[in-house]
């Protein structure tokens, strides 16, 4: 093939990974000819709610899922994190690019990290798992929402509107903010979500010469740990209504995971973790899901419909 049409959010952390894979694919494919489709997402127009009360990281991905099927697009670039763990039929990712950093960043003008800030200190993010975690180490703070894209939530802070913000560090490094990141919060105290900092690409089944393109950027390892990441959450029904949190990484050929289920609204968590070969990643994530609810997390998640 010749040219290859790639539909993407607007927004700039969405266009500069969308142009990484571009570059990636220029340099895999010489001559080949690679073409942004910028579109606007519903996740992307409506600020004023959460995801969870919109419907959801997939409302992300629809709209770039409706160019494809238009045959507008050939695939589109996503935040793996943002991916549902069920893609809707017809759909496949044929390349998972190699993980960026995976932790999540503590940002703040005037603290060097969540133990300085003073007592009822307001602390913005949208994520429940981010604020499950900052409720059980700091039950006094001021949990607030935080929307829109990283410059967005940047000038927020920067207007006085937090004394801190949470954000992925991938994302301020991927645009050029790596100083604004004042201290990383790591495994194993801070879980980060399920494939956080790794970039997916979603295309049509069946469509063999994009397939086997694509599939030319995709990173094995990685796709390992965010296989036993996406069991796990797969296993326990999470979403963005739910503050769940995964991180696997490899050993040599073993794989180890650990998983939290937390509440937003008391700071309550459940852990559990194991380990297993490389080769099942998989039934790790539904070994720890089960170790999860063992331990009370069923407790923490929301009834199923």
């Amino acid at each position: 093939m010749e040219r290859l049409r790639i539909a993407t959010r607007k927004s700039p952390l969405a266009l500069w990974q969308t142009e990484h894979v571009a570059r990636l694919l220029r340099e895999a494919r010489p001559g080949l000819l690679v073409e942004l489709v910028p579109m606007s997402t519903r996740g992307d127009e409506v600020l004023d709610r959460s995801l969870a009360a919109i419907g959801g990281k997939g409302l992300f991905l629809k709209e770039l899922e409706l160019a494809m099927q238009r045959g507008e697009a050939d695939c589109a670039v996503h935040s793996l994190k943002d991916v549902p763990m069920e893609l809707e039929p017809g759909f496949v990712l044929p390349a998972i690019l190699a993980r960026a950093d995976h932790a999540d960043a503590f940002v703040s003008n005037r603290f060097d990290g969540i133990d300085a800030l003073p007592p009822g200190a307001s602390v913005g993010t949208s994520s429940l798992r981010r604020q499950a975690q900052l409720r059980a180490r700091r039950p006094d703070l001021q949990l607030l929402d935080l929307r829109g894209n990283v410059n967005t939530r940047l000038a927020k802070l920067d207007a006085g509107d937090y004394d801190a913000i949470v954000l992925a560090c991938a994302g301020l490094q991927r645009l050029g903010f790596d100083d604004r990141i004042r201290a990383r919060l790591d495994a194993p105290e801070w879980l980060p979500a399920p494939a956080q900092g790794a970039i997916a690409i979603e295309s049509r089944d069946g469509e063999g010469d994009v397939l086997s393109l694509l599939a030319m950027l995709d990173h094995a390892p990685t796709r390992t740990c965010v296989e036993a990441e996406r069991a796990m959450n797969r296993a326990l029904h999470g979403s963005c209504h739910v503050p769940v949190a995964a991180f696997a990484w490899l050993q040599g050929d073993a794989l180890a995971l650990q998983g939290l289920v937390g509440s937003a609204e008391d700071g309550r968590l459940v852990r559990a973790d194991a380990t297993a070969g490389r080769g099942e990643a998989v039934a790790l994530g539904e070994a720890v899901a089960r170790g999860l609810l063992e331990r009370g997390a069923g407790d923490l998640l929301p009834p199923r419909t």
